[in-house]
């Protein structure tokens, strides 16, 4: 069953390096994260799922150890997904290596990693199975759902503005704070796709996950600073 759940964003941008001078915009979204990552392991899970968007390369299982890196953003740092020892295969996509990283910050060795790419474009019906599969394939699993809010929250954001995002991200905010698993499933495909938000599939799969556990919610941050919705809260 399902114990906690963490939600943050996962642009590179929250790895220093890959930040450079503008490292500190985002120091109250980083320690944010590594709160939301402590919750996590204070629920005692005996497995830990990261679950984040991906294109159709990084889509599916990556087992603990994989290799993320972020040399494509220019800065020269590899990410193994865990305490395990690095295994060779197919790279960790951005959102898992962000993921990755923020778990290297908290030296996670509390409970076995895996982690999942999720399409964007994957219907609700279908994150609400994959949600519940996950939950129930452990006594106790927790996760960390890696993914943002609209890319449009004003005319320099990486989707240009649109005034349907400021809402969008109010409704996601509220929802993630309240643990209000309905307002999460019943976010459209469509005006997230035309949002950009990348959060939209693996929010679902979370709430699918959580049907029945009766966690309660906690939104710990919120904020836009590049035109783009980022969300940490915690479910426990």
């Amino acid at each position: 069953m399902l114990v906690a759940v963490a939600f943050c964003p996962c642009p590179p941008l929250l790895v220093p390096e890959v930040a450079a001078g503008a490292a500190g915009e985002l120091d109250a979204l980083r320690a944010a994260c590594v709160d939301a990552v402590g919750v996590l392991a204070a629920a005692r899970p005996d497995r830990l799922v990261v679950l984040g968007p991906a294109d159709e390369a990084g889509q599916g299982h990556h087992p603990e150890g994989a290799l993320g890196s972020f040399r494509g953003f220019g800065a020269d740092v590899e990410v193994s997904l865990g305490a395990a020892e690095s295994v060779p295969g197919r790279g960790l996509p951005p959102s898992l290596s962000v993921g990755a990283w923020l778990l290297s910050r908290t030296d996670w060795a509390d409970a076995p990693v895996e982690a999942r790419g999720v399409a964007r474009s994957t219907p609700p019906e279908r994150c609400a199975q994959a949600g519940r599969e996950i939950a129930a394939a452990a006594p106790r699993v927790a996760l960390l759902v890696m993914g943002d809010g609209s890319a449009c929250r004003t005319v320099k954001a990486p989707g240009y503005f649109d005034e349907r995002a400021e809402g969008f991200d109010a409704g996601v905010a509220a929802a993630l704070g309240a643990a209000d698993l309905a307002a999460l499933a019943a976010l459209g495909e469509e005006p997230a796709a035309g949002l950009q938000a990348s959060g939209r599939a693996v929010w679902q799969l979370a709430a699918g996950a959580a049907g029945g556990a009766d966690l309660r919610g906690r939104l710990l941050r919120e904020e836009s600073p590049y035109g783009v919705g980022y969300f940490v809260a915690t479910w426990s």
